[in-house]
């Protein structure tokens, strides 16, 4: 009889964890702060919910995001199987909504007869003797973050984390914009708001001029750059956000001359009663949000859901920590997952819980699971989390840049990414047929 395998925090990577686990026939014990204690960023009671955007980026195998999903996708990731269910329309993206796809996840766990969920708050890393994984969250906190430290022989790292804000629908004034996808792929997914240069103008001497939230350390080398806020990158020049989420190439209204700049909306939910302003991560003040804000075509009068809002995210130097399958050699038992690991981004958190929860199932069997190599998205940001060789380990996306190339050189990218998808989905597939499921 395997034993038992305690996996601490239920956000994206714990839940795929405890699935994976589960699926292998081996009993977990999930353990989840909420609804007992909530951090200042979440807000629903569900499991696995997401505190920023509603966007699991590309689903496309051109594009590195994309090829994770289809490998996850093949070995029955809960958080896909969540997402393909609840998702909305966003183009080539795929895009959920919030709270059906935490509820979608919360039942399958709560129902699942070899996983117990267990409210309640950790306050120490577990017993040795335990398998565990580890999969708190970028804000992970107290008297278990000072534990983490203890065990681990050093003080974490850190980032600064911004989420944008979200307008209610009703509140949109529809005459100003106009319904499409970037280059009128996947349909008319998103609202658009375009600007001329004279909008664009006095939009951006009012954002790069107004008051933001005291946020000590924020522009020091700690910052990781997919976070960086609207303001901060609108400082950087004036071309910036035209190169960057207010890019207007590929968007034209049917019959208009191209605008100067555009601003996207994005639905947060099926509905299309909440819109997030995409790409504009903030940690303005709320008065200056409103304002500023206010000023995009079609915000005028728009009404606030959620304000944008930053806070400090820990993740672990993980290269000097973990193994290849984010298990901490210094403690057999003891797994880390999501992106207290250094992975960044929804999907990646689950995928690195994925293979964590593989990977403990087996060990809880008495077994050595099998490895993914770095010709797999998967195995390449673990690769990458375990091995980087940077003075200044920073939270690393799914790029293909971090996976293995073909031992032939093709120049053409496409076609190159097309190889290397191909090999990666038939590592899969063999992965697959040995863990047996």
């Amino acid at each position: 009889m395997p034993g038992k395998v305690k996996v601490i925090g239920a956000g994206l990577a714990g839940c795929e964890a405890a699935f994976q686990i589960a699926r292998q026939g081996v009993e977990v014990e999930l353990i989840e702060q909420k609804p007992l204690s909530m951090s200042p960023a979440h807000s629903y009671a569900g499991l696995a919910e997401l505190v920023c955007s509603n966007s699991l980026k590309s689903d496309m195998l051109s594009n590195a995001a994309g090829l994770l999903k289809a490998e996850m996708r093949a070995l029955g990731s809960l958080i896909l199987a969540a997402a393909d269910a609840t998702k909305v329309p966003a183009g080539g993206a795929l895009a959920v909504d919030r709270y059906k796809f935490s509820d979608y996840i919360t039942e399958r766990i709560k129902t699942h007869p070899y996983i117990r969920l267990v409210p309640q708050e950790v306050k120490t890393v577990e017993n040795e003797r335990d398998i565990a994984i580890i999969a708190t969250g970028p804000l992970t906190a107290g008297p278990l973050l000072k534990s983490i430290q203890e065990t681990v022989g050093e003080a974490s790292l850190y980032f600064f984390d911004a989420a944008a804000p979200i307008v209610f629908g009703e509140s949109i004034a529809r005459e100003k914009i106009f319904w499409g996808s970037r280059y009128d792929k996947g349909g008319d997914d998103y609202l658009n708001c375009p600007m001329t240069r004279e909008e664009y103008d006095a939009f951006y001497q009012a954002l790069v001029h107004a008051d933001c939230v005291e946020q000590k350390g924020f522009e020091d080398s700690s910052v990781f750059e997919g976070c960086i806020p609207v303001e901060v990158m609108a400082k950087r020049g004036y071309q910036t956000l035209l190169f960057g989420p207010c890019k207007p190439v590929g968007l034209c209204e049917k019959g208009q001359k191209p605008p100067y700049a555009v601003v996207q909306l994005r639905r947060e939910d099926a509905d299309g009663r909440l819109f997030n302003i995409v790409g504009f991560q903030t940690h303005l003040k709320f008065a200056e949000q409103k304002r500023v804000f206010s000023m995009i075509p079609g915000l005028e009068t728009a009404k606030f859901a959620r304000l944008g809002v930053m806070h400090k995210n820990t993740y672990l130097n993980s290269p000097r920590l973990l193994d290849g399958q984010y298990r901490m050699p210094a403690h057999t038992g003891l797994y880390f997952a999501g992106q207290i690991t250094g992975v960044e981004g929804y999907i990646e958190s689950a995928a690195s819980g994925l293979y964590a929860g593989i990977c403990a199932a087996f060990q809880a069997k008495g077994k050595t699971a099998p490895v993914l190599s770095n010709k797999t998205a998967i195995g390449a940001l673990a690769a990458y989390v375990s091995g980087s060789v940077s003075q200044n380990f920073q939270p690393m996306h799914i790029t293909y840049g971090i996976i293995a190339e073909p031992e032939k050189k093709i120049r053409n990218r496409k076609e190159k990414r097309e190889r290397i998808a191909r090999a990666s989905l038939a590592e899969i597939e063999r992965f697959l047929e040995a863990i047996k499921l």
